[in-house]
């Protein structure tokens, strides 16, 4: 997203991952492992690597195909985090994990299930981040606090979804351009690209004009914590309220093919951004991604803050999953990289 910000702007400046210990993020899968079953679940905690690299260690370490290795989501990577991950071992004793070296990640626990882990069905994760070196107008940066423990902030894509060029790489596989045929993990990394940079333009016109976070006529709503979204009745009383509450948000559209089920300035809002990226939206239906919503507010969870170190200011917070926690910073500080992160992508 550019310079348009839901509550004013921020706040000062000051600088993230200085360190990997400096952003940590914690998993919150909603569900345990059963205790029995064909499937091995791994609790790991991580520093340095990115999910899909951790998932190829662990199979190779299991002697198993890095298909039988399972995760919720994607991880960033100049960071410290934790996450389960599941290796399929059906027929089979549990190996020796304890001996395993695998580098930056450690093992803490393991435990059987009789499913294994799914992509994508997790409640969200927890994050505790230090900024350093920070620069900011005490009272200004309180009152931004409170905005967005008590009215979230807009649910923008951030700037890992991107990869540097993944975007540039989108369009030229849309247009037959690459060199050659990615890896569905690639191409999926490029649609998903494509998709994102339509929903923040989308988010972008919301936000400047005030409709974020308020349910229009013709909007399509979705409760909070869910995929769950509903076109609501016009004449409803309560559904203004629920917004307030944060217990139903607006939604913006994932790009893909079928019917979008909104309607009245909505639509027309949406669509003159898909008519300014046409090669984009037919990529996206060439390639046979069905149209979704998502939420364009993200709650932000026990948010708590400490500024008691000099110029450093400590968050911890828990967001749904898909929310990225530098959409929600971006609110608050303008963040800079140390210089050796700023070229390599995070993944979350």
């Amino acid at each position: 997203m550019t310079a348009v910000y839901a509550w004013g702007g921020p706040a000062g400046r000051g600088l993230i991952r200085a360190r990997p210990e400096d952003f940590e993020v914690e998993e919150v899968l909603g569900h345990q492992p059963s205790g029995e079953g064909e499937h091995l679940w791994l609790w790991i905690e991580k520093r340095e690597q990115n999910t899909v690299d951790v998932a190829g260690l662990l199979a190779r370490a299991a002697g198993v195909h890095p298909r039988l290795v399972s995760f919720a989501g994607l991880k960033d990577r100049n960071a410290v985090t934790r996450q389960y991950f599941s290796i399929h071992l059906a027929g089979q004793a549990d190996p020796d994990w304890s001996g395993w070296d695998l580098p930056g990640v450690d093992i803490v626990s393991a435990e059987r299930s009789a499913r294994k882990i799914q992509r994508g069905r997790l409640k969200g994760n927890r994050f505790v981040l230090v900024v350093r070196d920070l620069e900011a107008d005490p009272d200004l940066l309180e009152q931004r606090l409170v905005q967005l423990r008590d009215h979230g902030a807009p649910n923008g894509f951030g700037e890992q979804r991107f990869g540097g060029n993944n975007i540039a790489r989108a369009r030229a596989l849309f247009a037959g351009e690459l060199r050659r045929k990615p890896s569905k993990h690639k191409r999926g990394f490029y649609l998903s690209a494509a998709r994102s940079l339509l929903f923040n333009q989308v988010l972008e016109q919301r936000v400047h004009d005030g409709s974020w976070n308020r349910i229009l006529n013709g909007d399509v709503a979705m409760l909070d914590g869910s995929h769950a979204f509903f076109v609501p009745q016009a004449d409803d009383p309560d559904i203004e309220q629920r917004c307030r509450q944060l217990d139903l948000h607006p939604t913006g559209p994932l790009a893909g093919l079928g019917e979008r089920p909104v309607s009245a300035a909505v639509a027309a809002l949406e669509q003159s951004v898909f008519d300014a990226e046409p090669e984009l939206v037919r990529g996206l239906e060439q390639f046979r991604l069905h149209h979704e919503r998502r939420a364009l507010r993200m709650r932000i969870g026990a948010l708590e803050w400490d500024r008691s170190e000099p110029n450093t200011l400590t968050l911890a917070f828990t967001l749904g999953q898909g929310s990225y926690a530098t959409s929600a910073l971006r609110e608050l500080i303008t963040h800079d990289l140390p210089t050796q992160n700023r070229l390599g992508p995070a993944h979350r």
